[in-house]
């Protein structure tokens, strides 16, 4: 029977090490051998009859898959190093989470829902397009929102070259000159909310992710971090 072989860096996102895009990065930097030697690319397939070491020590075995949720505070970035310094979601962590990535980003301003995995393959299988997992935020923002901006962002609509996605806008109250509007992504570019809405004379003031796919922030306290069931699985 023959040996089943996976991409060197799908075996160390498995792994709980890192994620794959960090695990090619590891490799072209020489961090990582297999059966005794420097690996300098990628693009290369191991089975478990092969013996990999990640700056020296064994590649541990597939870990279970588990999930958590993280109410994210503004003020952080969703980065292990920032070369600002500025602090980091990673550093806010509970060390005793052991090593877990994040399931996309929120920017430096946003706030609420952040889903973390030790699974690097789950963690992609979530942030693909393909797989359409809904994203949903509470956003306020300063200006008048009109229904014919609202028409165009359900059909989607492209910017600076970018094409954005139909998106879901629900007004959700309004109080003086600011809106909250409840908004949902299948995308997740980078920023995409806050660049829709400068395209339409809007400025985000606050930005809330309040669910991911089949995950919700719930009343989850800000800072605080929780273990949930793994209720999706790539195929």
């Amino acid at each position: 029977m023959t040996e089943k072989k996976e991409r060197i860096a799908k075996k160390m996102a498995d792994a709980g090490l890192c994620s794959r895009r960090e695990a090619e990065r590891w490799i072209v930097a020489g961090r990582v051998q297999v059966n005794g030697g420097t690996l300098t690319t990628p693009a290369c397939l191991v089975g478990d009859e092969d013996a990999v070491l990640v700056d020296g020590n064994p590649l541990k075995t597939k870990q279970k898959t588990r999930v958590w949720l993280y109410n994210k505070p503004a003020g952080l970035v969703t980065t292990y190093q920032d070369p600002q310094g500025r602090p980091t979601v990673f550093d806010a962590l509970p060390k005793s989470l052991g090593r877990v990535i994040s399931v996309g980003r929120l920017d430096l301003n946003s706030e609420g829902l952040l889903v973390l995995t030790n699974d690097g393959a789950l963690a992609r299988f979530m942030e693909l397009p393909s797989t359409g997992l809904k994203r949903t935020y509470r956003v306020r923002v300063h200006g008048a929102v009109t229904k014919e901006m609202v028409g165009r962002l359900s059909k989607g609509i492209k910017i600076e070259g970018v094409a954005y996605a139909p998106c879901g806008i629900q007004l959700e109250k309004h109080s003086g000159t600011n809106t909250w509007l409840i908004m949902t992504l299948k995308e997740g570019k980078n920023r995409e909310i806050r660049r829709m809405m400068k395209f339409f004379g809007l400025e985000v003031s606050r930005l809330i992710r309040i669910s991911y796919g089949p995950y919700e922030l719930g009343d989850l306290p800000k800072g605080k971090v929780k273990e949930v069931p793994c209720v999706l699985f790539p195929a």
